[in-house]
């Protein structure tokens, strides 16, 4: 979703910006001017990771509860949804109400718009910028002094530089500047040629070319990309902003370690000459220039006055200052990882993962299904990338609802009771007194809202990462959470927590686990026994999440699935379990076989 990227973005650049400014005000001393606008590079990187795909940096085990099983938001109104049965097949019925919640789908288009607005905004500034240089190369003319264009040679070759470089000199600018990233210009101001002498001359070569040297070329297009992309964060542009005095002053510092001491307060007058002279222009942002704004040469003469040569030991300083800085901005890593992986994706490493294509049981849906084999340890997924993709739970969330009051001692496999309070319900079989097994095959919503009420959010949510629960997030209000808000669960995550379930690897009392196993039975006959859950996510009225999780225990094996289908007005539960059942029967592990069904099956 692009907001959650934006946010992403503002948040990366508005904790890396007042990290880097704290460490330059607490070491700044200690630091050489080199590395001081090196630490500007870890921004380059902090802005970089919300376009970097997050499963190269994926930290989210650090927040998991423990390790993986293997078999080897806001209130709501409910509103009723009609009963959906499947066609020609009577395992399940499917129960589901309907919860309000807002359309985020008009922010989401609205943010990106404004975003984009932007982007060309400046991108057109740029283009502009880059048109004046062009003129600017076009109108000017080549530099034609040859004791200078010797001086400039010398110059080249202390700064071991090899490249081609044309002078020209120009009526249309009044500071020298630098620019062109694969044929490169360094452009003199016509005006001031009569007064430059050599030594100007060689201060002002030796102040480009260290400039060329280091990469600060490439550097003004990458400063200006991501203010493209973060036009919107004030602190992105202060940071350049000082990103680019700091590039400055280290570029006078290269000068200064070139030239005898004698020389530095000439080479400081020559860059003071300019300023009254000259004018910065906006639109000029991918070039260098010798000159800057008042405040910014103040502070360069102030640098240059108070220069002294690097030892070996404030060199060790600043290296040692440097990896400290990289270790502090690197923390966040994790954060950005779980905050924009965590809530949406499960990262999912299995060798054994053989890919179906089963879309021709998908026909309207997006979806995904997943087996796993048990006597093969083998994976069987269609849509690998929507398999891994967390989605709420809706209903299947109540197996696990059930398990947690078990445990906790709310209800007890000999006395599960609830008394129905009399409030009218959208479905008959809910208007009565439940237990866990009736509830269950009925999906009766209120009894695991009245569970979770008395199990309480801490227990719950201790448990969830306990047994790690998708994104074991119950920040949704109280009985809605699982309900098209915060909770959410991959298929894959499914059916690895099913078959934990079904052995019992969740350290529960396996007198517990059997009450469920019981109420999720859906069918027994003489060659397999299907058990499972549906779960319909119902959304201002339209059905757009359907879920049918369960295993099939054969003779011989048993057999975990889960399938996920989502559209934008009719995935239901029930046509989860129809799709699953229809391939279940094509890859010939389950079919219908008319033996004893459990009661009045549920979703």
């Amino acid at each position: 979703m692009f907001l959650t990227h934006f946010i992403i973005g503002l948040l990366v650049s508005s904790f890396s910006i007042p990290v880097i400014l704290l460490i330059r005000k607490w070491f700044g001393r200690q630091l050489t001017a080199k590395w001081y606008y090196h630490l500007w590079m870890f921004l380059f990187m902090a802005l970089a990771l919300p376009f970097i795909p997050t499963d190269l940096y994926n930290f989210s085990t650090l927040f998991s509860g423990g390790d993986t099983y293997q078999a080897n938001a806001p209130s709501s109104n409910m509103n009723i949804t009609g009963t959906d049965m499947i066609q020609g097949l009577h395992l399940i019925q499917d129960f589901s109400v309907s919860v309000n919640r807002p359309d985020l789908s008009l922010l989401n288009i609205g943010v990106m718009g404004l975003w984009m607005s932007g982007m060309l905004l400046f991108t057109f500034t740029m283009v502009r910028g880059l048109l004046t240089l062009r003129r600017i190369k076009n109108y000017s003319s080549p530099f034609s002094n040859q004791e200078v264009l010797v001086l400039f040679e010398e110059c080249k070759k202390r700064l071991q530089i090899k490249k081609s470089i044309k002078i020209v000199i120009s009526k249309r600018v009044q500071s020298p500047m630098i620019f062109g990233l694969f044929q490169t210009y360094i452009v003199l101001p016509s005006q001031h040629e009569n007064w430059l002498s050599l030594k100007n001359y060689e201060y002002i070569f030796l102040h480009e070319l260290s400039h060329y040297k280091n990469k600060d070329l490439l550097t003004n297009y990458v400063i200006l990309f991501y203010q493209i992309i973060y036009w919107f964060n004030p602190l992105v542009w202060l940071a350049f902003r000082e990103m680019r005095l700091d590039r400055e002053i280290a570029c006078d510092t290269s000068v200064l370690q070139l030239i005898d001491d004698n020389s530095f307060s000439e080479y400081g007058n020559t860059i003071i000459n300019f300023l009254d002279l000259s004018k910065r222009s906006s639109k000029l942002q991918i070039v260098t220039h010798l000159n800057g704004s008042k405040l910014q040469i103040k502070k360069r003469i102030e640098q240059i006055s108070a220069y002294k040569h690097s030892t070996k030991k404030s060199i060790r300083k600043s290296v040692f200052i440097y990896v400290l800085a990289s270790i502090i901005l690197t923390i966040q890593l994790p954060f950005v990882s779980a905050f924009a992986t965590e809530n949406d994706r499960y990262y999912f490493k299995n060798d054994g993962v053989v890919f179906e294509d089963l879309h021709q049981f998908f026909k309207g849906y997006e979806g995904s299904f997943v087996l796993y084999d048990h006597d093969a340890q083998q994976y069987r997924i269609y849509n690998e990338e929507k398999s891994t993709l967390r989605v709420s739970p809706d209903s299947t969330y109540k197996i696990y609802s059930a398990l947690f009051a078990l445990e906790s001692n709310v209800i007890s496999p000999e006395e599960s009771t609830l008394s129905w309070d009399g409030t009218e319900q959208p479905y008959d079989a809910w208007n009565m007194n439940q237990d866990v097994t009736s509830a269950l095959q009925n999906s009766v919503n209120w009894y695991f809202q009245e569970l979770d009420r008395r199990t309480g959010f801490e227990t719950i949510q201790s448990n969830l990462q306990a047994i790690n629960y998708g994104n074991s997030d119950v920040s949704g209000e109280l009985g809605e959470f699982w309900l098209e808000s915060s909770l959410k669960i991959s298929p894959v995550e499914q059916v690895q927590l099913l078959q934990a379930f079904y052995y019992n690897q969740l350290g529960y009392n396996e007198m517990h686990n059997q009450v469920v196993k019981e109420a999720l039975l859906l069918e027994k006959g003489e060659e397999a026994r299907l058990s499972g859950k549906t779960g319909t996510g119902t959304v201002n009225g339209k059905n757009i999440n359907g879920w049918f999780i369960g295993y099939v225990e054969t003779k011989n094996n048993t057999y975990f699935f889960a399938t996920n289908i989502q559209n934008e007005d009719d995935s239901s539960g029930s046509k989860a379990g129809e799709i699953t059942l229809s391939i279940l029967k094509d890859l010939g592990i389950y079919k219908e076989n008319g033996g004893e069904k459990n009661g009045e099956k549920h979703s």
